[in-house]
């Protein structure tokens, strides 16, 4: 297998670099083929790898960066004030060839406006959307946008309709189910740029579009990729998160009650804690920047380690798949 180069935005998040550093040590083990670039204060990071094996220091390189942005920070001042930034530093790494992918915990504004400005869109998309999985009684659903277009035209959404088809095949999906996620499942339901794009939709040759969709729908695992704007999935993904938290919460501190209680949960823990790993927000960390050219991965500001190792993780399944390069075949058909 060739080896995959990954740039690292090691200054990024709430955690700042040890909690970055860790995650990626951890797969460079996990990974024989893998080989980072962590970007930053090299006398900082210097210090977190030292004591490193000499195999994986063999595939973990250091890149000088000067500046950090931070996470409330407006993006125009990340874009002209800081040219030195490690997260900029990491995407002409990527805009250069030098590596294949760019992972960043870092503010997620000034992400998408650097990357915009580094990297470009591919031919026929307007604006790149974030997109990850969520977990369904079926599987996953591919949701997207997650809170990089606020505001959307049809055009958008039908722009990102065909990526997340795209993506959704790259993992797996032969034929993947594209939904709109709407108020309601009628024709005459939703907004008008929803309706407008459900025209379009349905109109796309070789897209499996099968209409609207809500949002109990899309948990049921009605669809395998659902479209929005960046508003609603958004806020979408932020109360899916908080609930799943709150519930597995409420189901621990049940079992923490009388005598009984204790019992009937140490009989069901094994399997409530195995339903906890698989709906934990960490497990599904790692937003996909679509229609850049160029493969840019969004892990949480407050990721664990954990949680940025499944960034790293998604960034390795789109260089692996080519994501853009499928992406870019697949726009020529449908959208130029």
């Amino acid at each position: 297998m060739s080896a995959q180069i990954i740039a690292i935005d090691a200054m990024g998040g709430d955690f700042g670099p040890r909690s970055i550093v860790q995650a990626s040590i951890a797969c460079l083990s996990a990974t024989p083929s893998l080989h980072l670039t962590l970007v930053g204060q090299p006398s900082l990071l210097e210090d977190l790898i030292a004591g490193q094996s000499a195999a994986d220091r063999a595939r973990l390189q250091i890149v000088a960066a000067s500046e950090v942005i931070g996470m409330d920070e407006r993006p125009s001042q990340a874009l002209r004030g800081k040219p030195d930034s490690s997260m900029r530093v990491a995407l002409e790494l990527l805009r250069d060839g030098k590596v294949q992918a760019c992972v960043s915990a870092g503010n997620t504004g000034a992400l998408m406006a650097l990357s915009r400005y580094v990297l470009k869109t591919l031919p026929g998309i307007d604006r790149p959307a974030m997109v990850a999985a969520i977990p369904t009684q079926t599987g996953y659903c591919q949701l997207l946008d997650l809170g990089a277009n606020v505001d959307c035209s049809a055009d958008n959404l039908f722009q990102f309709a065909v990526m997340g088809s795209v993506a959704a095949q790259a993992l797996g999906i032969s034929r993947p189910r594209v939904a709109l996620l709407n108020v309601g499942t009628e024709d005459i339901k939703g907004n008008q740029q929803v309706k407008l794009a459900a025209s379009m939709l349905q109109n796309a040759r070789g897209l499996n579009y099968i209409g609207f969709v809500e949002g109990d729908g899309l948990y049921r695992g009605e669809a395998d990729v659902v479209v929005c704007d960046g508003f609603v999935g958004n806020i979408l993904l932020k109360s899916s998160e908080g609930l799943a938290t709150m519930i597995a919460s409420r189901i621990e501190a049940l079992f923490k009650g009388g005598i009984g209680a204790r019992l009937a949960g140490a009989v069901a823990m094994p399997l409530l804690k195995r339903l906890q790993a698989d709906l934990a927000p960490a497990r599904h960390n790692g937003a996909s920047f679509l229609g850049l050219q160029g493969i840019v991965i969004k892990s949480h500001g407050s990721a664990g380690v954990q949680g940025f190792q499944s960034a790293i993780q998604r960034a390795l399944i789109e260089i692996q798949e080519n994501l853009p390069q499928r992406l870019h075949g697949r726009l020529e058909d449908l959208l130029l």
